[in-house]
Protein backbone atom coordinates (compact mmCIF):
# COMPACT_ATOMS: atom_id res chain seq x y z
CA UNK A 1 0.00 0.00 0.00
CA UNK A 2 0.91 3.59 -1.09
CA UNK A 3 1.62 6.53 1.88
CA UNK A 4 0.58 8.82 -1.05
CA UNK A 5 -0.59 8.25 -4.67
CA UNK A 6 -0.66 10.98 -7.22
CA UNK A 7 -3.54 10.05 -9.46
CA UNK A 8 -3.34 11.76 -12.91
CA UNK A 9 -5.67 10.88 -15.72
CA UNK A 10 -3.93 11.81 -19.47
CA UNK A 11 -5.73 12.10 -22.43
CA UNK A 12 -3.56 14.08 -25.50
CA UNK A 13 -1.55 16.20 -22.69
CA UNK A 14 1.90 15.81 -24.20
CA UNK A 15 2.68 19.86 -23.90
CA UNK A 16 1.62 19.68 -19.98
CA UNK A 17 2.06 16.42 -18.36
CA UNK A 18 5.73 16.68 -17.93
CA UNK A 19 5.85 19.70 -15.92
CA UNK A 20 2.50 18.40 -13.68
CA UNK A 21 4.61 15.12 -13.29
CA UNK A 22 7.97 17.51 -12.14
CA UNK A 23 6.21 19.86 -10.20
CA UNK A 24 4.31 16.80 -7.86
CA UNK A 25 7.68 14.80 -7.59
CA UNK A 26 9.48 18.09 -6.04
CA UNK A 27 6.36 18.38 -3.61
CA UNK A 28 5.49 15.57 -2.96
CA UNK A 29 8.62 12.72 -2.93
CA UNK A 30 7.62 10.00 -1.08
CA UNK A 31 4.55 10.05 -3.14
CA UNK A 32 4.16 7.65 -6.16
CA UNK A 33 2.45 8.63 -9.18
CA UNK A 34 -0.07 6.75 -11.57
CA UNK A 35 -0.33 8.25 -15.03
CA UNK A 36 -3.31 6.76 -16.76
CA UNK A 37 -3.34 7.20 -20.26
CA UNK A 38 -6.62 7.34 -22.20
CA UNK A 39 -5.75 6.35 -25.32
CA UNK A 40 -3.52 9.62 -26.00
CA UNK A 41 -2.07 10.05 -29.30
CA UNK A 42 0.76 12.42 -28.95
CA UNK A 43 3.08 10.51 -26.44
CA UNK A 44 2.00 11.48 -23.09
CA UNK A 45 2.42 8.42 -21.56
CA UNK A 46 5.46 7.74 -22.93
CA UNK A 47 6.82 11.40 -21.41
CA UNK A 48 5.28 10.65 -17.62
CA UNK A 49 7.12 7.10 -18.01
CA UNK A 50 10.45 8.71 -18.72
CA UNK A 51 9.81 10.64 -15.64
CA UNK A 52 9.86 7.90 -13.55
CA UNK A 53 5.79 7.67 -13.30
CA UNK A 54 3.94 4.48 -13.26
CA UNK A 55 1.27 4.65 -16.29
CA UNK A 56 -1.71 2.26 -17.36
CA UNK A 57 -3.38 2.75 -19.98
CA UNK A 58 -6.93 2.72 -19.99
CA UNK A 59 -8.95 2.16 -23.37
CA UNK A 60 -12.67 2.94 -22.62
CA UNK A 61 -12.45 6.88 -23.32
CA UNK A 62 -13.96 9.37 -20.42
CA UNK A 63 -12.89 10.81 -17.63
CA UNK A 64 -15.43 8.47 -15.29
CA UNK A 65 -13.97 5.19 -16.89
CA UNK A 66 -10.08 6.04 -16.38
CA UNK A 67 -11.44 6.84 -12.25
CA UNK A 68 -12.67 3.76 -11.91
CA UNK A 69 -10.15 2.15 -13.55
CA UNK A 70 -7.58 4.30 -11.03
CA UNK A 71 -9.63 3.46 -7.87
CA UNK A 72 -10.48 -0.41 -8.20
CA UNK A 73 -6.37 -0.89 -9.07
CA UNK A 74 -4.31 1.31 -6.30
CA UNK A 75 -4.12 1.34 -2.52
CA UNK A 76 -3.37 4.10 -0.99
CA UNK A 77 -3.32 5.85 2.71
CA UNK A 78 -4.17 9.23 0.68
CA UNK A 79 -5.11 9.39 -2.73
CA UNK A 80 -3.95 13.02 -4.85
CA UNK A 81 -6.38 13.24 -8.08
CA UNK A 82 -5.48 15.98 -10.28
CA UNK A 83 -5.44 16.89 -14.07
CA UNK A 84 -2.62 16.23 -16.40
CA UNK A 85 -3.47 19.95 -17.83
CA UNK A 86 -1.00 22.42 -15.24
CA UNK A 87 -4.13 24.28 -14.58
CA UNK A 88 -3.97 23.25 -10.89
CA UNK A 89 -0.48 24.05 -8.77
CA UNK A 90 1.60 21.23 -6.72
CA UNK A 91 2.23 23.51 -3.82
CA UNK A 92 -1.16 22.30 -2.03
CA UNK A 93 -0.96 18.99 -2.50
CA UNK A 94 0.88 18.84 1.45
CA UNK A 95 -2.08 20.47 3.06
CA UNK A 96 -4.07 18.27 1.61
CA UNK A 97 -2.53 15.19 2.18
CA UNK A 98 -2.00 16.29 5.52
CA UNK A 99 -5.87 16.48 6.03
CA UNK A 100 -6.36 13.22 5.06
CA UNK A 101 -3.41 11.51 6.55
CA UNK A 102 -3.75 13.68 9.76
CA UNK A 103 -7.33 14.71 10.27
CA UNK A 104 -9.35 11.73 8.33
CA UNK A 105 -10.73 14.16 6.31
CA UNK A 106 -12.42 11.74 3.39
CA UNK A 107 -12.55 14.56 0.66
CA UNK A 108 -10.43 17.75 0.16
CA UNK A 109 -11.95 19.62 -2.85
CA UNK A 110 -9.23 21.84 -4.43
CA UNK A 111 -11.71 25.04 -4.85
CA UNK A 112 -10.72 27.10 -7.86
CA UNK A 113 -13.57 29.29 -7.73
CA UNK A 114 -12.58 31.24 -4.77
CA UNK A 115 -9.51 32.34 -5.86
CA UNK A 116 -8.09 32.74 -9.59
CA UNK A 117 -10.53 30.51 -11.89
CA UNK A 118 -12.80 33.43 -12.70
CA UNK A 119 -10.02 35.81 -13.99
CA UNK A 120 -7.63 33.19 -15.35
CA UNK A 121 -10.17 31.30 -17.38
CA UNK A 122 -11.44 32.61 -20.66
CA UNK A 123 -14.84 30.57 -21.44
CA UNK A 124 -17.39 32.59 -20.04
CA UNK A 125 -19.85 29.88 -20.37
CA UNK A 126 -17.39 27.49 -18.05
CA UNK A 127 -17.81 30.64 -15.84
CA UNK A 128 -21.27 30.75 -15.94
CA UNK A 129 -21.66 26.57 -15.58
CA UNK A 130 -19.49 26.36 -12.74
CA UNK A 131 -21.64 28.88 -10.54
CA UNK A 132 -24.93 26.99 -12.24
CA UNK A 133 -23.82 23.95 -10.61
CA UNK A 134 -22.82 25.39 -7.56
CA UNK A 135 -25.32 26.88 -6.62
CA UNK A 136 -27.88 24.09 -7.48
CA UNK A 137 -26.11 21.57 -5.82
CA UNK A 138 -25.58 23.44 -2.54
CA UNK A 139 -29.27 24.46 -2.45
CA UNK A 140 -30.59 21.22 -3.50
CA UNK A 141 -28.35 18.76 -1.38
CA UNK A 142 -28.10 21.80 1.68
CA UNK A 143 -24.67 21.72 1.65
CA UNK A 144 -21.69 24.14 1.21
CA UNK A 145 -19.07 22.99 -1.17
CA UNK A 146 -16.96 25.76 -2.69
CA UNK A 147 -15.87 24.42 -6.29
CA UNK A 148 -18.26 21.31 -7.38
CA UNK A 149 -16.21 20.74 -10.45
CA UNK A 150 -12.87 21.15 -9.69
CA UNK A 151 -10.15 18.28 -10.93
CA UNK A 152 -8.33 18.89 -7.58
CA UNK A 153 -8.88 16.62 -5.07
CA UNK A 154 -7.75 14.34 -2.10
CA UNK A 155 -9.21 11.35 -0.69
CA UNK A 156 -8.85 8.75 1.92
CA UNK A 157 -8.99 5.06 1.65
CA UNK A 158 -12.42 4.36 3.00
CA UNK A 159 -13.83 6.70 0.35
CA UNK A 160 -12.38 5.36 -2.57
CA UNK A 161 -13.05 1.98 -1.89
CA UNK A 162 -16.76 2.87 -1.33
CA UNK A 163 -17.39 5.05 -4.13
CA UNK A 164 -19.41 3.53 -6.90
CA UNK A 165 -18.52 5.00 -10.07
CA UNK A 166 -21.00 5.52 -12.46
CA UNK A 167 -20.30 8.57 -14.83
CA UNK A 168 -18.18 7.70 -17.41
CA UNK A 169 -17.12 11.37 -18.27
CA UNK A 170 -16.41 14.72 -16.90
CA UNK A 171 -19.75 14.45 -14.57
CA UNK A 172 -17.33 12.33 -12.23
CA UNK A 173 -16.66 15.22 -10.19
CA UNK A 174 -20.20 16.01 -9.57
CA UNK A 175 -20.93 12.41 -8.56
CA UNK A 176 -18.41 12.19 -6.63
CA UNK A 177 -19.44 15.45 -4.64
CA UNK A 178 -22.72 14.72 -4.11
CA UNK A 179 -22.13 11.05 -2.98
CA UNK A 180 -19.89 12.62 -0.35
CA UNK A 181 -22.27 15.03 0.61
CA UNK A 182 -25.10 12.26 0.62
CA UNK A 183 -23.50 9.69 2.77
CA UNK A 184 -21.71 12.30 5.82
CA UNK A 185 -18.18 11.63 4.56
CA UNK A 186 -15.79 14.32 6.08
CA UNK A 187 -15.78 16.97 3.91
CA UNK A 188 -13.02 20.32 3.86
CA UNK A 189 -12.14 22.60 0.98
CA UNK A 190 -9.28 24.07 0.19
CA UNK A 191 -8.72 27.33 -1.82
CA UNK A 192 -5.86 26.81 -4.34
CA UNK A 193 -4.88 29.24 -7.74
CA UNK A 194 -6.10 28.11 -10.88
CA UNK A 195 -4.11 29.01 -14.04
CA UNK A 196 -5.53 28.71 -17.61
CA UNK A 197 -4.28 26.06 -20.07
CA UNK A 198 -0.52 27.85 -21.54
CA UNK A 199 0.41 26.83 -25.26
CA UNK A 200 -0.60 24.05 -27.15
CA UNK A 201 -2.46 22.67 -24.16
CA UNK A 202 -6.74 22.35 -25.18
CA UNK A 203 -9.52 21.45 -23.10
CA UNK A 204 -10.95 18.19 -23.82
CA UNK A 205 -14.73 19.78 -22.07
CA UNK A 206 -17.45 20.80 -24.26
CA UNK A 207 -19.17 23.66 -22.80
CA UNK A 208 -22.52 22.81 -24.15
CA UNK A 209 -22.35 18.84 -24.09
CA UNK A 210 -20.59 18.16 -21.19
CA UNK A 211 -22.88 20.84 -19.37
CA UNK A 212 -25.68 18.89 -20.57
CA UNK A 213 -24.52 15.94 -18.95
CA UNK A 214 -23.56 17.24 -15.68
CA UNK A 215 -27.20 19.02 -14.93
CA UNK A 216 -28.69 15.30 -15.87
CA UNK A 217 -26.45 13.93 -13.65
CA UNK A 218 -27.36 16.53 -10.86
CA UNK A 219 -31.10 15.94 -11.39
CA UNK A 220 -30.87 11.83 -11.48
CA UNK A 221 -28.47 12.14 -8.15
CA UNK A 222 -31.48 14.40 -6.68
CA UNK A 223 -34.28 11.84 -7.71
CA UNK A 224 -32.14 8.91 -6.48
CA UNK A 225 -30.45 10.64 -3.07
CA UNK A 226 -33.85 12.51 -2.22
CA UNK A 227 -36.47 10.68 -3.53
CA UNK A 228 -39.36 12.45 -1.26
CA UNK A 229 -38.61 15.81 -2.22
CA UNK A 230 -38.22 15.19 -5.95
CA UNK A 231 -41.45 13.17 -5.98
CA UNK A 232 -42.90 15.21 -3.68
CA UNK A 233 -42.61 18.35 -5.88
CA UNK A 234 -44.04 16.56 -8.99
CA UNK A 235 -46.82 15.29 -7.06
CA UNK A 236 -47.35 18.97 -5.57
CA UNK A 237 -47.26 20.40 -9.43
CA UNK A 238 -49.71 17.84 -10.43
CA UNK A 239 -52.03 18.24 -7.60
CA UNK A 240 -51.95 22.40 -8.22
CA UNK A 241 -52.43 22.11 -12.21
CA UNK A 242 -55.43 19.29 -11.33
CA UNK A 243 -57.38 22.11 -8.46
CA UNK A 244 -56.48 25.14 -10.58
CA UNK A 245 -58.21 23.93 -13.78
CA UNK A 246 -61.42 21.90 -11.21
CA UNK A 247 -62.27 25.15 -9.85
CA UNK A 248 -63.88 26.61 -12.80
CA UNK A 249 -65.84 23.20 -13.31
CA UNK A 250 -66.75 22.88 -9.63
CA UNK A 251 -67.90 26.46 -9.84
CA UNK A 252 -70.17 26.32 -12.84
CA UNK A 253 -72.08 22.98 -11.04
CA UNK A 254 -72.18 25.00 -7.68
CA UNK A 255 -73.94 27.85 -10.25
CA UNK A 256 -76.11 25.81 -12.60
CA UNK A 257 -76.08 22.35 -11.36
CA UNK A 258 -74.35 21.14 -14.40
CA UNK A 259 -70.73 19.95 -15.98
CA UNK A 260 -70.68 21.83 -19.53
CA UNK A 261 -66.43 21.41 -19.45
CA UNK A 262 -66.91 17.51 -18.10
CA UNK A 263 -63.18 16.69 -20.57
CA UNK A 264 -61.51 19.14 -18.04
CA UNK A 265 -63.42 17.15 -15.18
CA UNK A 266 -62.01 13.63 -16.42
CA UNK A 267 -58.33 15.05 -17.11
CA UNK A 268 -58.29 16.83 -13.40
CA UNK A 269 -58.95 13.46 -11.88
CA UNK A 270 -56.14 11.64 -14.11
CA UNK A 271 -53.52 14.17 -13.15
CA UNK A 272 -54.67 13.92 -9.39
CA UNK A 273 -54.53 10.57 -9.30
CA UNK A 274 -51.27 10.89 -11.09
CA UNK A 275 -50.07 13.21 -8.43
CA UNK A 276 -50.82 10.43 -5.47
CA UNK A 277 -49.07 8.36 -7.50
CA UNK A 278 -45.80 10.43 -7.51
CA UNK A 279 -46.35 10.97 -3.62
CA UNK A 280 -46.91 7.00 -3.01
CA UNK A 281 -43.84 6.68 -5.21
CA UNK A 282 -41.96 9.32 -3.20
CA UNK A 283 -42.65 7.64 0.01
CA UNK A 284 -41.56 3.87 -1.22
CA UNK A 285 -38.13 4.89 -2.67
CA UNK A 286 -37.43 6.88 0.32
CA UNK A 287 -38.03 3.60 2.70
CA UNK A 288 -35.48 1.89 -0.12
CA UNK A 289 -33.02 5.22 0.06
CA UNK A 290 -32.74 4.49 3.98
CA UNK A 291 -32.31 1.00 3.75
CA UNK A 292 -29.03 1.75 0.75
CA UNK A 293 -28.01 3.99 3.62
CA UNK A 294 -27.55 1.21 6.30
CA UNK A 295 -25.97 -1.12 3.69
CA UNK A 296 -23.42 1.89 2.72
CA UNK A 297 -22.64 1.92 6.38
CA UNK A 298 -22.08 -1.74 6.46
CA UNK A 299 -19.61 -1.14 3.46
CA UNK A 300 -17.86 1.67 4.92
CA UNK A 301 -17.09 -0.24 8.15
CA UNK A 302 -16.08 -3.18 5.88
CA UNK A 303 -13.15 -1.26 4.39
CA UNK A 304 -12.01 0.35 7.14
CA UNK A 305 -11.63 -2.88 8.67
CA UNK A 306 -9.52 -3.94 5.45
CA UNK A 307 -7.50 -0.57 5.25
CA UNK A 308 -6.58 -1.18 9.02
CA UNK A 309 -5.66 -4.56 8.37
CA UNK A 310 -3.71 -2.90 5.09
CA UNK A 311 -1.64 -0.77 7.83
CA UNK A 312 -1.05 -3.61 10.04
CA UNK A 313 0.69 -5.29 7.01
CA UNK A 314 2.43 -2.88 5.66
CA UNK A 315 3.70 -2.19 9.25
CA UNK A 316 4.64 -5.35 10.01
CA UNK A 317 6.63 -5.62 6.47
CA UNK A 318 9.04 -2.31 7.71
CA UNK A 319 9.92 -3.81 11.06
CA UNK A 320 13.55 -5.00 11.28
CA UNK A 321 13.37 -8.81 11.57
CA UNK A 322 15.93 -10.53 14.67
CA UNK A 323 17.23 -13.69 15.33
CA UNK A 324 16.27 -15.42 18.40
CA UNK A 325 19.52 -16.51 20.15
CA UNK A 326 19.62 -20.27 21.37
Amino acid sequence: MDTIAVLIPCYNEAAAIGKVVTDFQRVLPEARIYVYDNNSTDGSGAIAKELGCTVRREHQQGKGNVIRRMFSEIDAECYIMVDGDDTYPAENAREMCDLVLEQRVDMVVGDRLSSTYFQENKRPFHNLGNSLVCWSINHLFHTDIKDIMTGYRAFSYRFVKTFPVLSKGFEIETEMTIHAVDKNMFLRNVVVEYRDRKGDSQSKLNTYSDGWKVLMMIQRLFRTYRPMQYFGLAAAILMLIAVINLIPVVITYGKTGLVPRFPTLIACGFVGIAAVQAFFAGLMLKTSYQKNRQDFEMELYRATDAFQRKMREKNSEKEPVTEEKA
